[in-house]
């Protein structure tokens, strides 16, 4: 039997910051101790100063196996999560091979990630045109969510939908009250003409917000008829807000998210030739971020998430700077918590409000928060721990994912994650992998 004491004078409970010791047996939280707490007979795990708080749920990872491993894959890709304080994620449908439309495919995404685990893991199923039939078997079968696309998705095999598509699969969603998950972009020919592929004003310019704002609004109107639950991912058009807020006014059935790099990065400061920098909808500017982050404070995001979407440096077109030929994805899933944190402390967003955000609230989007996304008696043992105060840069040889070309390098951020616990085990200690394929696989309770 695993036990053994975790304390701090920083620990997060009912979204306060409170002492208290922490007492795990085996998986689980088995109780909770105000103030000091220690027991000669237990050992005694003391953080001090740390933060220790429930484990980090990303809802929105491309983890692209089996079929693209040489893209990520699920050992690198957990490693990198559980460095990063992620303790859970949830994995998205389209760049794997095959593609997440159908169970037979679902199964082969299950087994391709059997001892790869070290963190928890479940599914999204995807949407496409010609799969409408498959779609309630994948909910059956244990998905989170169905995702679609609005536009292209970058994968020939994940077309995207269209209004009438999603009309023929809002009843099964709604019956068995599973999220529908959107890209929200919808092309059209209202764009500039390139005149340069390299640069990234001309790239940002091809993607307008006006494609964003003709998305929700379809997503909007297809969540309003049918009652059913909707989700914006990474909203990145500022355009957006007015339109969303209004709905979440009338509804709590509308959820939206953003991601890291739409609130750390600006396109004033995208160099050209830097297709790093590549994903969809595009980084934006700063004027229009501001406003993000004004919608963060003011509530208006359900939660936060990655959006970790990596590709060989090849693909990323690195060498070549070709914006419109590089792969649209960014790769930063172990920075999530520094990244978002760093930007936060700038603008006075609580330290409790962010935790929430990217513990609490993706754990009851999901369906999960009856045994994660807190620190509660009975809850799974998922925690991570980490010093608010230190300093780091993100060097190179400290990247867990395959590639390591990401944004994120060489930038100098706050909040390091020094021990993650998952499912009661420790599998990160002094920022270091410690112990693996502690993960489980996660399937939806039907």
């Amino acid at each position: 039997m695993t036990e053994f004491l975790i304390y701090s004078k920083r620990c997060l409970i009912n979204d306060q910051l409170i002492e208290c010791a922490l007492h795990i047996k085996n998986d689980k939280i088995h109780s909770i101790h105000s103030g000091f707490y220690n027991d000669p007979n237990i050992p005694f795990l003391n953080y001090g100063n740390l933060i220790v708080m429930p484990g980090i749920i990303d809802s929105h990872v491309h983890i692209n196996e089996p079929g693209r491993a040489n893209w990520e894959g699920f050992d690198t890709a957990t490693k990198a999560a559980a460095i990063g304080g992620i303790t859970t994620l949830i994995e998205m449908p389209l760049n794997a091979s095959p593609v997440t439309t159908n169970v037979k495919a679902f199964k082969l995404k299950q087994e391709a990630s059997k001892d790869k685990l070290h963190v928890n893991c479940g599914f999204y199923g995807g949407i496409i045109p010609s799969n409408i039939n498959d779609i309630e078997d994948l909910i059956k079968a244990g998905v989170f969510g169905i995702k679609g696309f609005l536009t292209h998705s970058g994968i020939d095999e994940f077309p995207n939908v269209s209004k009438t598509d999603l009309e023929a699969t809002a009843s099964i969603l709604k019956q068995h009250n599973l999220p529908l998950l959107l890209h929200c972009e919808l092309n059209d020919e209202h764009v500039p003409d390139v005149n340069n592929p390299k640069s990234y004003l001309d790239y940002l310019h091809s993607r307008p917000q006006h494609w964003e704002t003709n998305a929700i609004d379809l997503a909007i109107d297809i969540q309003k008829r049918y009652d059913i639950k909707v989700h914006i991912v990474h909203l990145s058009a500022s355009k957006g807000i007015e339109r969303i807020k209004q709905r979440k006014q009338e509804t709590n059935k509308l959820t939206v998210e953003t991601c890291p790099h739409y609130l750390y990065f600006n396109a004033e400061n995208i160099p050209d030739k830097s297709p790093i920098f590549k994903c969809a909808p595009p980084i934006r500017e700063q004027s229009n971020n501001d406003n993000l982050w004004d919608f963060l404070i003011e509530d208006g995001f359900n939660f936060l998430a990655s959006d970790h979407s990596p590709a060989p440096p090849e693909r990323k077109q690195l060498e070549s700077g070709d914006f419109f030929k590089a792969w649209g994805g960014i790769s930063g899933l172990q920075f999530t918590l520094p990244i978002f944190f760093t930007e936060a402390r700038k603008r006075g967003l609580a330290i409790e409000k962010l935790i929430t955000l990217l513990t609490k609230n993706p754990a009851e989007f999901l369906g999960l928060e009856n045994k994660k996304g807190a620190l509660k008696v009975g809850f799974d043992a998922d925690i991570t721990i980490w010093d608010d105060s230190e300093e780091f840069t993100i060097y190179e040889d400290s990247i867990q994912h395959k590639h390591k070309a990401t944004p994120y390098l060489n930038e100098t951020v706050f909040g390091k994650v020094i021990h993650t616990f998952v499912n009661g085990v420790q599998v990160v200690e002094n920022s270091k992998v410690k112990t693996l394929q502690q993960g489980k696989l996660l399937l939806k309770d039907r």
